[in-house]
Formats: structure tokens, sequence, C-alpha cells
């Protein structure tokens, strides 16, 4: 039998901060074949993602001890390697998609750009020969619309077309093995088959190892080969992928199992005023100018969108990325230009600006999609949360507005004492909360939940959609709930829309959408959902 294109053997990874030492990863072992999908599963802090990065040597530096053990990459060892031999490695031996994109790709630079210093690295192409490598590489992941759009910038795409922005980086390369750490975190169900079926095929065609690290189980059992189960830093289990669903034999692997977002949230009441009405809003942002500065291309983003929202009630908002949901959050927040009728509370927003739109901001409230990319790392949780109560004037003193701060993290379940740590020393289910506590410390009316539970674990996404609805039950919260997930939006929300190429293309009740859609968009995104159950 071959030698395995990737051998760890008894890998520890020990962090250190200034309460002393823990022990990561301790004493993991396992390997991946060329040809072979192997699924490294668990909740958020087992280990999963410090185990990915050390193969390639890609932990930050100042956490604590090198990776101990050993770790053969297509028969080179990894652990202690010299800088050269580590540079040779990345790319062509192992590439690795990120988990969080808009983190993970330069800002800077458009996509073009960064696509092709990969192959500007690894092979001797002439511009033209590399801008059509580039084409055909988005083309591969699904972004067929971009290969004519080399130069859109990072901030310029949907979370999701990040995501597969990144893939295309990763195959640039042409690597024998793929360490895809959550590739499909920011998809919605259609474009997530797609890509899995695409990483699938690339295994199968090109012979490929693959260690796919995912919270979504219903993608580890349609795809993966073997399963390995990790918890608190070490493997608890592992086998083929049947076996392991069928007759899971550690107790933690039962509960990964079983655990998904269950029960409906509480019914609104029938005499609820509304908190949010938009008519007719329409986002769209120019793609090039004349010489005199007017608009000659423009991208429409959202076009003619309505919805309401009442007191209580959860709309959610469903479409394939790219789709428009996010925008339509943001616009009907203002925080991007926008034409069409805003009222909340009763109050034209068109009719505020400045200080007395910054005083309403108050009111409503976001939680973005990344708990990584959306908290400071240079404060504190307590200073995160606490920042928007000092922007606002509320408890002008430091011990009200400090009491005030634990108050709300204890109502997210999150231990007060904590307030003193930094976003690093949390796990990504936690960081989700204190996002959550930063946005109820303001009292808002109502809160826009941009993919809140996307980059969660199964397990912990029901821990947070639980909390969503004690806290929207407690408060009388309205929400506007954008997800690709339907399995999270029918635990979560009372109504939804349907949202494809910027416009709304159905609305109505959760379940008479999903029992019986009228549009063939809805039918194919409810499909995509159930394939993936």
């Amino acid at each position: 039998m071959s030698a395995p294109l990737l051998a760890i053997r008894d890998l520890c990874v020990r962090f250190r901060n200034e309460k002393g030492t823990r022990d990561v990863v301790a004493g993991v072992s396992l390997d991946v074949n060329p040809g072979e999908i192997v699924a490294l599963v668990g909740e958020s802090g087992s280990g999963k993602s410090v185990t990915a990065l050390s193969i390639l040597q890609l932990l930050p530096p100042g956490l604590g001890s090198n990776p101990a053990g050993s770790i053969r990459l297509d028969g080179t060892e990894m652990v202690g390697a010299p800088e050269a031999v580590l540079r040779a490695a990345r790319g062509p031996k192992a590439a690795m998609i990120f988990q969080e994109p808009m983190t993970a790709l330069n800002p800077l630079h458009s996509i073009g750009r960064q696509i092709g210093e990969v192959l500007a690295l690894r092979s001797p192409l002439d511009a033209t020969a590399r801008r059509r490598r580039i084409g055909d590489l988005l083309r591969e992941v699904g972004l067929e619309a971009l290969a004519g759009r080399l130069d859109a910038f990072p901030h310029q795409l949907s979370g999701g077309q990040r995501q597969r922005v990144m893939i295309a980086m990763a195959l640039a390369a042409e690597p024998r093995l793929l360490i895809a750490d959550e590739p499909t975190t920011a998809l919605d169900v259609t474009v997530e088959a797609k890509i899995l079926d695409l990483l699938h095929h690339l295994v199968e065609s090109r012979g490929l190892g693959l260690l796919l690290i995912t919270h979504n189980l219903n993608v580890v059992r349609r795809h993966a080969d073997r399963v390995l189960v990790m918890h608190q830093g070490a493997l608890v289990e592992g086998g083929p992928t049947e076996a392991i669903f069928t007759a899971p034999a550690h107790d933690y692997t039962r509960h990964l199992i079983a655990a998904e977002p269950k029960g409906r949230p509480a019914p609104v009441a029938p005499e609820a005023p509304d908190v949010l009405n938009a008519a007719d809003i329409r986002v769209a942002f120019t793609l090039s100018r004349t010489v005199f500065g007017a608009t000659r291309s423009e991208l429409v983003a959202v076009d003619r969108a309505a919805l309401t929202v009442r007191r209580g009630e959860t709309l959610a908002i469903v479409g394939e990325s790219g789709s428009g949901k996010s925008t339509l959050g943001f616009a009907l927040l203002r925080l991007v230009p926008s034409t069409g009728r805003i009222v909340f509370l009763g109050q034209d927003l068109r009719r505020l600006s400045g200080r007395a739109l910054r005083a309403r901001r108050r009111a409503f409230q976001i939680v973005f999609q990344d708990p990584y990319g959306s908290l400071s790392p240079r404060m504190t949780i307590g200073d995160v949360v606490g920042e928007g109560l000092a922007a606002h004037g509320l408890e002008a003193d430091a011990a009200a507005r400090r009491a005030r701060v634990q108050a709300v993290l204890a109502e997210v379940g999150l231990d007060p004492e904590m307030i003193d740590r930094f976003p690093h020393e949390f796990s990504g289910g936690q960081r989700q909360r204190v996002a959550i506590a930063r946005a109820l410390a303001l009292d808002p009316d109502l809160v826009v939940l941009d993919e809140p539970t996307s980059a969660l674990d199964r397990s912990i996404q029901a821990q947070v959609i639980d909390l969503l609805r004690a806290i929207q039950a407690k408060r009388g919260l309205a929400y506007l709930f954008i997800s690709h997930d339907l399995k999270v939006v029918r635990a979560m929300s009372h109504r939804l829309i349907v949202m494809k190429a910027g416009r709304i293309v159905e609305t109505g009740p959760v379940e008479a959408v999903i029992a019986a859609p009228r549009e063939a968009y809805t039918k194919a995104l409810i499909d995509a959902a159930m394939l993936n159950a």
C-alpha cells in the first residue's frame, strides 16, 4: 500500500496566555490518502483549525510552543522544517482554503491580481495566458460573471463570492492535498452543493487528497470517505463515514449527530405594530464612469424591494450568494446609499441625517456574519460591548457602564467575569454571543442578523437560535434574519422573502412557502437544502 499523502503522528500544540499554558491539540494522529476525503469534525474550540494550520506551519507567532510531533506531507517532514522547505510545500504539495475570506483576501488588491500572484509564483505564463487561466479558474468555481470582472475588489463581492475566490486561489497552485477549513460556511445551499461536488470531482479526477474541516454533518455524510471526531483537542472517534453515522461509539459523537436547530419562534401578537416598513428600495453600484463623471454602467444589487416587520416578529431573507440579501439589510439601516421609502417606528429615515440619524441608530442594530472580523482584536469584550453606550452618551459613569455590560453578557450566556478578556480568547460561538451582546446593549427595537450562525457548528447554532428566540420573547424585538440555511430559517422565522438577482420573487409565512413554493427558484433552493439534509 502506498504511503499516505498526509501522515500526522502525535501532534501536540500548546497555547500560552497571561494565565499560563493549555493544550489545544493533544496527541492527534491521522492519515489522508490520495483520492480520499477525510472529514475532521467537532465543536468550536475543539482544535480542528489549529490542526489544519499546523500542517503548513501557519500558526500565528507568539501563541505558545511550536507544534510537537510529526507531520509528513507527501514525504516531507513539516515540523521544524526550514522556511525554504515550507515555501516549496505551500501550494504544490498542499493548499488551504481558509474559513474567513474577507480576512484572508487582501482588500487593496483586485481578485484578478490575487489569483494571478499564485499563478506567477508557480508557472511561467505570459500576461494573456495568465488572465485566461484566471478566468478558467473563476468559471470552474461557479463565478462566470466575475471572469470578465477581474478588476473587482473583495469588498465588492458577496460573502459567498469571496469564499469561491479563495477556492480558486487554492486550485491555482494545483496542489496534491487540499485543506478546506469550512469551505462552504458563507455559501447558500445551491452553491454549497456545487462547490462540494466540484471538490469531490477534483479528488476523483486528479487524485487529490482532501482534508475537509466542517461543522455541517450532512455535508460530511454525503461527501466524506472517513470521519474523525475531535473534542477538547483530542480525537475521540474515527472510522468509515457510514459506520460513524449509523453506530457512533462515543457519547460526544452522538451529541454532534443529534444536534440541529429545533422548535419554532413564539407567535406574533395580532395587534403588534409595525417596526419597519420599506418600499421601492433600490441599491445600485457604479461599475464605470465617463470622463465627465457620469455613470456609464452600474450593478443593480437591490431592485424595488418592499417589506414590513412587526414587533416581536422575525422576517427572514433568503436567496443565493449575490442575490442582494445583505445589501438590502444594509440599505434599510442606511449603511449603503439607496433610494425608496424607509419608515422606522413611524419616522421616515430619509428625512434624517447627521446627528439626528446617529441618535436614531441606537434603536436599530446589526449582528454581522463574521464573528472573527467584526470584533476589534485590540479591545476587550467589555470595551467592544460598551463602545455603543459611550458613543450614545449612555451610562456616562464608568462603573455603571461596566455593570450594564456585565448584565448583557450574562443575558447572552457569557460569564460576566470574562469582561476583560480579548476576542482571540473565545471560540467562534462565544464571539458571536459577544456580537449579539454589543447589539443588545443599546436596547434596540430592531436587530438585523446577517448570517449570524453560518460560521458556527450545529450544536452551537442550536444554542444561539434558542438564545435569540428567548431574547426576542423577553424584549419584543423585531428581527430581520438574513440566512441561506433553511433549517435555521424555519426554526427562527415567522415569514420569509426570497430574493433573486436583487428582486423579491416570493414572500409568505415560512411553513407555507417551504411546503408549497410558487416560484421555480424557491423550489430549487428548497430542493438543494433537502439534498444536504
